[in-house]
């Protein structure tokens, strides 16, 4: 089958419409990616402990941290501005119907303690209250 002249426009055009998407696709991700404002927050070693002990037990299976994790326990983001840490530690120790018994040292408690604590100094994590910008991100 012969190519006419058309045909041969109609091609041309649809690779320029390609190659320009791809290109703005590229240089709107560049954009984005390179001027999000980046907040560190510098955790101490108690912290990374407690963190370390987070994962080692798998609690985002069932809990959240900034509103990712599991749903079958609540969200612990601010857990520790909202209940006591007798209160914290004694859920810890003593595991209730639905979360087991870990049999948590004493050290690894404490280490969640000081977790629970820079994660509820860090922000919020209520989802009603956030505002998300038009870039994707949350304010």
């Amino acid at each position: 089958m012969k190519y006419n002249s058309l045909d041969r426009a109609a091609e041309s055009h649809k690779v320029i419409i390609m190659i320009v998407l791809l290109f703005g696709f590229i240089s709107f991700s560049l954009n984005l990616y390179t001027s999000l404002p980046v907040k560190n927050y510098s955790l101490n070693r108690e912290s990374v402990d407690g963190k370390l002990v987070w994962q080692k037990y798998n609690c985002n299976a069932c809990h959240q941290i900034y509103g990712l994790g599991g749903y079958l326990g609540p969200d612990l983001t601010n857990v520790y501005s909202k209940r006591d840490t007798s209160f914290i530690t004694a859920y810890l120790k003593n595991g209730t119907t639905t979360m087991p018994d870990f049999n948590l040292s004493s050290n690894e408690i404490y280490s969640l303690l000081a977790y629970f604590k820079s994660t509820d100094n860090s922000g919020s994590s209520d989802p009603r209250t956030f505002i998300i910008l038009q870039n994707g991100t949350i304010k």
